[in-house]
C-alpha cells in the first residue's frame, strides 16, 4: 500500500538543529522511500511498510541518543508526491 507521511522532529534541547538533520540524512539512506524536506517538516512517499520500517528505526535510534524528543506525524494512504497544477 503506498502512503505519505509528514513528520517534524522537535528534539527538547538548545542545540536541536544537529539532531534534526542527523534524523532527515539517516532517513535519506533508505533507497525504497521517497524523502522530500522544507522548513516546517520532512515527507516520506512510498510503499507503507518501508516507510514504517525506516520510521521505527529512526526515532528508536533518536531515542537512545536525544534525552527527549517530540515527534509530530500525518499519515494518508495515498500518493501525495505530487504536486498539484492549479
Amino acid at each position: 500500500m503506498i502512503c505519505s507521511l509528514e513528520i517534524s522532529m522537535y528534539p527538547l534541547k538548545e542545540e536541536f538543529k544537529p539532531a534534526i538533520i542527523k534524523f532527515i540524512k539517516n532517513l535519506r539512506n533508505y533507497n525504497k522511500i521517497t524523502v522530500r524536506t522544507n522548513g516546517m517538516s520532512t515527507q516520506l512517499f512510498g510503499d507503507y511498510k518501508n516507510i514504517m520500517n525506516a520510521i521505527n528505526i529512526e526515532i528508536e535510534s533518536s531515542f537512545k541518543e536525544n534525552k527527549s524528543s517530540v515527534y509530530s506525524m500525518k499519515f494518508i494512504n495515498a500518493d501525495l508526491l505530487e504536486t498539484p497544477q492549479f
